[in-house]
């Protein structure tokens, strides 16, 4: 899960200026599409932390306190956070191009494996905990708020919060006008698109150490938060009048206070929080309330793709990032996949992503489905054509073929070599045994 908000009250104390239902939407609509060429590419990249002489055992809250106040100390280029359950998330900042992206990240994450070491510590890129049950490592206001929300709708809320991690790339918004790389056709390939990435890179078969019967469990907690909290909006007509009108029907998460327990409130909406009179939420309740928002995709200005599993290695991360840059920035590679996906569309109907037929195909059976395995190695046999144009390196096109050649052509993910690993089994064999 990613979180990258401010965990304080903030500007709760100041003189309170109430907006109303239509300052909402227009708000919405001014921040969440920042026009104009595709410059700049980031990745947000979530570890799993774990006992290096045994990943079984969790690490004592203790031992993590410690570890990570060394981390304080390491300089780094990427600001690096704590998720609840103790996970780290390590955010670039916005890079001119893939391998300054690709350079920043990889230079800052050999510096935390270090820091790591010196504590007994490593980081592990798994999409779901495969053995630990869900136990949080942060208690704030916010994260108790959060976790008595998600309560409700049962224990996934928990287990995405502390127990999840995932490769979250974030992309510019794209030019105001149509075209490969407009802002309106990069939002409707990025929930297509999406449920490809999905498959490709499911690596979260397991919890409690048990095959969950899912390639991407984590997709599956997702999608059992609901809808409100977790889903996507309608693709239809313009993305900035779709994205506002799910702001505003989205479920209203707590009402911050300057001391004690934060309000949970329940079946509120935030446009119905806008006709609470002098009550009503101001601009800081406002931004608060979109940080608590987890769509699949997530205008921030800028696209963040948060759809895709944590990946196995200390690089493993590099190829969704590079996969999916090719396939937005590079202006042949983006037609070619808005062609190629497509067709996925009539699968995508009537709900949107995560909860529509196509995304929950795309992780309970991930490369094991005739289409999206079809789909999938035409995206990656252009993106690899396309990324000696973006300036990739050789060491990025290696990484990339192989996933291609190892995974990809034979229906495989990283999922399926979990499953190996404890069954000592085909997995290709298990995969067809799931489908009804």
């Amino acid at each position: 899960m990613s979180d990258s908000s401010n965990t304080s009250v903030g500007d709760c104390t100041k003189p309170r200026t109430a907006l109303t239902e239509a300052e909402v939407e227009a708000l919405v609509r001014g921040i969440c599409f920042k026009t104009g060429p595709p410059r700049t590419v980031g990745v947000e990249v979530e570890w799993l932390v774990h006992e290096t002489r045994s990943p079984r055992l969790p690490a004592s809250p203790e031992r993590l306190e410690a570890a990570y106040a060394a981390l304080r100390t390491v300089p780094l280029s990427s600001p690096l956070t704590v998720e609840p359950g103790g996970q780290l998330e390590l955010s670039s900042p916005p890079a001119a191009s893939l391998m300054e992206c690709v350079g920043t990240v990889a230079a800052d994450l050999t510096a935390v494996r270090t820091a790591l070491a010196d504590h007994g510590l490593a980081l592990s890129g798994n999409g779901t905990d495969p053995w630990r049950t869900p136990r949080r490592f942060l208690h704030e206001p916010r994260y108790d708020a959060m976790e008595a929300c998600l309560d409700r709708t049962g224990p996934a809320g928990r287990a995405m919060m502390c127990t999840s991690a995932s490769v979250q790339v974030c992309l510019d918004a794209g030019y105001e006008e149509p075209g490969p790389l407009g802002h309106g056709r990069r939002w409707w390939l990025s929930h297509t698109l999406g449920a490809v990435l999905v498959a490709a890179f499911a690596n979260s078969p397991l919890l409690g150490g048990e095959p969950t019967g899912w390639r991407s469990t984590r997709q599956l907690l997702w999608t059992e938060i609901g809808a409100g909290r977790a889903g996507g909006p309608v693709l239809d007509g313009d993305p900035r009048t779709a994205w506002a009108r799910h702001v505003l029907d989205a479920p209203v998460m707590c009402v911050r206070r300057d001391s004690g327990p934060w309000e949970v409130p329940e079946r509120l909406t935030f446009r119905e929080w806008t006709r609470a009179g002098a009550q009503a939420p101001t601009r800081d309740d406002l931004d608060y309330h979109i940080t608590t928002l987890f769509p699949p995709v997530r205008p921030r200005g800028h696209l963040e793709l948060r759809m895709i599993d944590a990946q196995p290695g200390d690089d493993g991360w590099i190829v969704p990032l590079a996969v999916t840059t090719a396939l937005f920035d590079d202006p042949e590679a983006a037609e070619i996949a808005y062609r190629t996906v497509k067709p996925l569309a009539e699968r995508a109907r009537p709900q949107p992503a995560p909860h529509n037929p196509l995304w929950i195909d795309a992780a309970r059976y991930g490369l094991t489905d005739p289409e999206l395995h079809e789909t999938a190695v035409a995206c990656f046999d252009t993106a690899l054509r396309a990324l000696p144009r973006l300036g990739a390196s050789d060491g990025v096109l290696d990484a990339v073929a192989d996933y291609h050649d190892r995974y990809v052509l034979r229906g495989r993910t990283p999922a399926d070599d979990q499953l190996d690993r404890l069954r000592g089994t085909d997995t290709r064999a298990y995969g067809k045994d799931l489908r009804p």
